[in-house]
């Protein structure tokens, strides 16, 4: 790891102007292309610095860039750690604890091994690696999820895991990068390195509960100056991350890391006035300083740091992509509520990111300044090689992965989370449907989320909710509201926007069922519905309360025939083949509907209409149409 000499360039305004206008143009082009932003802040530093048009020369900063990193590692670190929310990781499933315990565990000791046998580096340097390396981190596994829409436990796994390791590798890789400077420094001694750690750990600890102690008192007990409170609560936290790092790090060297991760833990569980200002903020200033740090840090790489990692290089992305992380993912869900291929999805979609690299770049300066220049451009080299495959391949074709392992549901999206709503929400989802509930009243999203249902807060109305619910992936769009204008204007909106397949609307008003079917929209009639019921209840009593209970204990399905062995044979053929306890009902074809006899044929593309116990016309959909 090296930097060209410096020469007559542009001065620093200008380049430090130009770092932050190109971190810009890469959020919005991985904002455009839903791709994670450090491949396009990378290979900015790589066009801009000496190894592109030589326009970016780190020198140009001379001493003051390693302090400047520093503070902006600070602001990233804090960031991760303000948005860890112990409340929902304590409520996580046993399977998201495990990744985050026992994947991280195998992460770091399947990562240090590699990097060890592979480019022959001590033990010391190859943990620190293999501890940078346990984190994905939000940053680059969001824009991949906002792509590739996988069910929500997927998600919500992904997700949990990147947001609490980004904050233990930081962690980790401060622990190991003592163990590296006290080896080379002085050989290695276990006393001595448990009382540095214990030394720079502690202080860390003190003096991030204390600036997280002092900013709570500050924002709950002092008036801050009432129309300027949020604009003056979002400054303090900010000033309080850097305080943080530089107080404790002024103490005891490399422990402002610890500290900031322990006042941003602190403050984000703290219930803090202006939250969401200070999160919408931080999240800003955070972009900021991500854009000065990858392309500022890229503009230091050369190839020759890349390729002078030969084979051995290749051999750890390898290992770490295809056998530490499937590992990992592996043993973490074992006997758990993942699918096979959700389990292989989540094997292949780890890039590594934001927290790897800043802290790494970080270290490097470091260790160069303490003569291990070998060791710094391992470090960095190896690291950077890791995220940049990750990225490329495991972000760039994420989709195709889920696409081939068929991880992708088409979702149901309920507007409105009523009695109704909620109703109909647990009915599909016993039925193995993903659903969505959009509501923006808190009481009933409380209620839903309680029941156990994923709601998205926001008015159904609005297309930019609806899109981020995942109405372009929706299979069935319901309008289920006490309004029947919502009711009307979401399905138009459905139809019109997102194309879907299947839109459904309730009409409250029998006077505007009319107005509803004009329009091309499917329409139940409460009324109506209700008064069928009823009669149903009259003159049908064992049906009433069979369909009653249907999702329980019976089920009635409309399938596609799509398995090719089922076309050309009978209804009694396929009755053999059947489970005990179910019927073919109807069968639809060419929009007509008619009860089959015996002898009917089936044809490619016919709709079957399967009718008994629950478990029995689940297989039977199985056999029918198994790509459902």
């Amino acid at each position: 790891m090296s930097a060209a000499s410096a020469g007559s360039g542009p001065g620093l305004l200008v380049i430090v102007a130009t770092v932050i206008g190109l971190g810009v143009v890469a959020q919005v082009l991985a904002d455009r292309f839903q791709v994670p932003s450090v491949l396009f802040l990378i290979l900015s530093g790589v066009v801009v610095g000496p190894v592109g048009i030589g326009f970016l020369n780190p020198d140009a900063f001379g001493g003051a860039l390693s302090a400047i990193v520093g503070l902006s590692v600070a602001i990233i670190v804090f960031e991760g750690a303000f948005h860890l929310k112990l409340n929902k990781l304590r409520e996580a499933p046993s399977a998201q604890i495990k990744l985050v315990t026992v994947g991280a565990l195998v992460s770091l000791l399947g990562t240090a091994v590699t990097v060890r046998y592979a480019l022959g580096t001590g033990w010391d340097l190859a943990f620190l690696i293999g501890a940078l390396l346990v984190a994905t981190g939000p940053t680059v596994v969001t824009p991949i999820l906002s792509v590739v829409a996988v069910r929500d436990r997927v998600g919500a796994a992904l997700e949990t895991e990147g947001i609490v390791n980004d904050v233990t590798a930081a962690i980790l890789a401060v622990v190991m990068f003592e163990v590296v400077v006290l080896t080379e420094d002085a050989g290695f001694h276990v006393n001595e390195f448990v009382a540095e750690f214990v030394n720079k750990l502690g202080t860390g600890l003190f003096v991030g509960i204390f600036v997280a102690g002092v900013i709570w008192y500050m924002l709950r007990k002092v008036d801050l100056a009432r129309g300027n409170a949020p604009q003056n609560a979002r400054l303090l936290v900010l000033v309080g991350a850097l305080a943080a790092y530089a107080g404790a790090d002024f103490f005891a060297r490399e422990a402002g890391i610890a500290a900031v991760a322990t006042a941003g833990i602190l403050l984000g569980n703290a219930d803090l006035p202006y939250e969401g200002k200070i999160e919408e903020f931080k999240g800003d200033i955070t972009l900021v300083v991500l854009s000065f740090v990858f392309i500022t840090l890229a503009a230091l790489l050369r190839p020759g740091d890349l390729l002078s990692l030969g084979v051995g290089g290749v051999v750890v992305v390898l290992a770490v992509a295809l056998l530490v992380r499937p590992l990992g993912v592996m043993l973490s869900t074992t006997g758990g509520q993942f699918e096979q291929a959700e389990r292989l999805f989540m094997s292949f979609v780890g890039p590594r990111g934001i927290i790897p690299a800043s802290v790494a770049t970080l270290f490097a300066f470091q260790l160069q300044s303490r003569g291990l220049t070998a060791e710094a451009t391992t470090l960095v080299g190896t690291v950077f090689l890791v995220i940049l495959a990750t990225v490329v391949f495991e972000g760039g074709f994420a989709r195709h992965i889920a696409e081939y392992l068929n991880v992708i549901p088409m979702r149901v999206i309920i507007v409105g989370g009523g009695k109704v709503g909620r109703a109909l929400a647990e009915r599909l989802e016993d039925r193995g449907e993903n659903v969505v509930i959009i509501e923006n009243d808190e009481t009933i999203i409380e209620t839903a989320r309680d029941a156990g249902f994923t709601v998205h807060k926001g008015d159904g109305t609005d297309t930019d909710v609806l899109r981020s619910a995942g109405a372009d992936n929706a299979r069935i769009v319901v309008a289920a509201t006490g309004d029947d204008d919502v009711n009307l204007l979401v399905a138009q909106l459905a139809e019109s926007k997102f194309g879907v397949e299947t839109i459904i609307a309730r009409a409250n008003n029998p006077d505007n069922v009319d107005a509803f079917e004009d329009l091309g929209v499917r329409t139940i009639d409460a009324s109506m519905a209700t008064a069928w019921a009823i009669d149903n209840v009259i003159e049908r009593p064992a049906l009433s309360n069979w369909m009653t209970e249907l999702g329980r204990t019976g089920d009635v399905q409309e399938i596609e025939v799509t398995e090719p062995d089922l076309v050309g044979t009978t209804i009694d053929d396929l009755d053999d083949e059947l489970p005990n306890g179910v019927l073919i009902a109807m069968v639809g074809r060419d929009g007509e509907t008619q009860v089959p006899n015996e002898d009917f044929t089936l044809q490619k593309g016919d709709h079957v209409t399967l009718l008994g116990r629950k478990e029995a016309v689940r297989n039977a959909i199985d056999l029918c149409h198994p790509t459902a």
